[in-house]
């Protein structure tokens, strides 16, 4: 079976697109796979779907976004304890913990390989960002990563290397594919904010300046686009630094539009006319809604307050609001053709 569609960035499609954040709730690789699949490939006129590497982090440890992130780190090793996932000293052997994780990504893209045979077009895969990884993982004999500048540096260097190898796999498996790597970042604004909690739970650990979060984060965005594939940094917090991201000069901003306030209208429109893409999450994920219209007229009034119309409408993609992995899975389902759904509706508008 041949399957194409548009190759290259949001920006080249005429109308919106679709996609997904990328977590799944368990429904085992091959059907999670060919799910993505059948909605953004085979459901969807050529062009208007970017299909994605399904995550399904309930399938056990090491299937989660840390453990997945921590699988790909270079040069480094971490295994699982009571408190979280923890970095092994120097020199460690690869964990039990690692091994595992590894085995469901690869079983992922095994599937991906047989589903996508002969594929040409957008294909993303989702990955923890540097600085939710720092966050998440603490040291051998102390805090969490975050808390030591030289540990988070490198910690960074790591996870890029890791992605351009795992870039260069996925390009094997899918010759045809254009990727795009997504930066999970839920923990970028607190880590901005100093508001995350030491390990004693008393104190909050220091403080990242935007200098900071520039070296360590451009470093990975950096090291994406030099293996040729676009970057979208995702986050389903509030106060998603919109501005300090396109000066990085990722392609896209993957956000919960319902939690966007009238201050991130400016920033966020500036860096659209400058050419970045929306990646907007308007489709809620309860279970309860079963039709996107409302929330598409309300992003619509959003998007002429921002300064846009349907003419630009090319510079969005309609995804959940955030990941579906906490849904049962024909509700996931569900919830994704709805922002299928929801481009059709956004393309009427502006025919």
């Amino acid at each position: 079976m041949t399957m194409r569609a548009t190759q290259g960035s949001a920006r080249e499609t005429v109308g919106p697109r679709a996609s997904g954040v990328g977590s799944l709730p368990e429904m085992g690789a091959r059907d999670a796979v060919r799910a993505v699949r059948d909605l953004l490939v085979g459901d969807v006129p050529d062009g208007t779907g970017i299909p994605y590497v399904p995550e399904q982090s309930t399938r056990g440890p090491g299937a989660d976004m840390i453990g997945r992130g921590a699988d790909l780190l270079v040069e480094m090793s971490a295994d699982l304890q009571p408190s979280g996932w923890r970095l092994t000293p120097p020199g460690s052997s690869r964990s039990r913990d690692l091994r595992r994780a590894g085995g469901y990504l690869g079983e992922d893209l095994d599937e991906v390989a047989e589903a996508y045979d002969g594929y040409t077009g957008p294909l993303k895969t989702q990955v923890v960002g540097p600085w939710t990884l720092a966050a998440s993982l603490w040291l051998p004999r102390g805090d969490r990563v975050l808390s030591d500048h030289g540990a988070t540096r490198d910690l960074g260097q790591s996870l890029a290397a890791g992605l351009a190898a795992h870039l260069e796999h996925v390009r094997t498996l899918v010759p045809g594919a254009s990727p795009i790597v997504q930066l999970d970042e839920p923990s970028l604004p607190a880590v901005l904010s100093g508001g995350l909690k030491t390990l004693s739970g008393v104190g909050r650990l220091r403080r990242i300046d935007e200098g900071e979060a520039r070296d360590v984060l451009g470093h990975v965005v950096d090291t994406v686009k030099a293996a040729g594939a676009q970057v979208v940094v995702h986050s389903c917090a509030p106060d998603v630094p919109v501005s300090l991201l396109h000066r990085l000069g990722v392609d896209g901003v993957s956000l919960d539009t319902s939690l966007l306030t009238e201050a991130a209208f400016e920033p966020l429109g500036e860096a659209i006319d400058s050419g970045l893409t929306l990646w907007a999450g308007l489709v809620p994920t309860s279970a309860a809604e079963r039709h996107p219209r409302a929330h598409v007229e309300a992003f619509e009034r959003m998007w002429r307050r921002i300064g846009f119309g349907a003419g630009e409408y090319d510079r969005i993609v309609v995804t959940p609001a955030c990941g579906l992995a906490g849904l049962a899975p024909k509700q996931a389902v569900t919830v994704q053709r709805l922002a299928v759904e929801a481009v059709q509706m956004l393309a009427d508008t502006s025919d």
